[in-house]
């Protein structure tokens, strides 16, 4: 990284809106909590990741196109991915974290592609800046975020905390009638076999 944590907190305030601005610290205080439990050798950087996970979140759409356009191979798109317009801050909040602050660490760059469709494997530091972008303090509502931080206390906390988060996922595009993209329907089958040894 060649810029300081203070540099990145005035970057977020210009470039984010006020909520995203709250919800992206209460991020990074959720995956700090996540990591001293889950990863405590991880500390300080689930704390980084989740700070800037969102740092494209409010690009113009001309912005993020432009950007997932060009994305390098190891951050490339899935399947239908470029049809969910609201997934791709991801993999542009990647590209901006590596070339606005000069985040070059891998586990870093990848949590931060994979924290709104996830994928199948995801490493435990993947996995926490996912959760822990559900379930943050600062802006999320108690309905979403008590279910999840509920099953984390149990044996295979993650594991169950991110098949929550898949099943209200699914449960709400189901109730707008919006397309499920193949690849959230595959990681929801996968948690399922490992949390209930199908």
């Amino acid at each position: 990284m060649n810029c300081t944590l203070k540099y990145i907190e005035n970057w977020l305030k210009a470039n984010l809106n006020k909520e995203r601005y709250e919800h992206s610290f209460g991020t990074a205080e959720c995956a700090k909590l996540l990591a001293e439990k889950f990863c405590p050798e991880k500390i300080e950087k689930a704390y980084l990741a989740g700070l800037i996970h969102d740092c494209a979140k409010c690009l113009s759409k001309e912005e993020t196109l432009s950007i997932i356009k060009n994305l390098p191979e190891n951050l490339h798109l899935e399947n239908g991915e470029i049809e969910s317009p609201k997934t791709h801050h991801a993999p542009a909040g990647a590209v901006v974290a590596n070339k606005e602050f000069g985040i070059e660490d891998d586990e870093i760059l990848s949590a931060i592609r994979w924290h709104t469709i996830g994928k199948i494997g995801m490493s435990e530091f993947e996995k926490i800046i996912f959760i822990a972008d559900k379930i943050e303090e600062r802006t999320r509502p108690d309905e979403i975020k008590e279910p999840i931080k509920k099953v984390l206390t149990e044996k295979d906390g993650l594991n169950k905390a991110l098949l929550v988060c898949y099943e209200g996922t699914i449960k709400s595009l189901v109730d707008r009638e919006l397309r499920i993209c193949t690849q959230t329907i595959d990681i929801y089958n996968e948690l399922i076999k490992i949390c209930c040894k199908i």
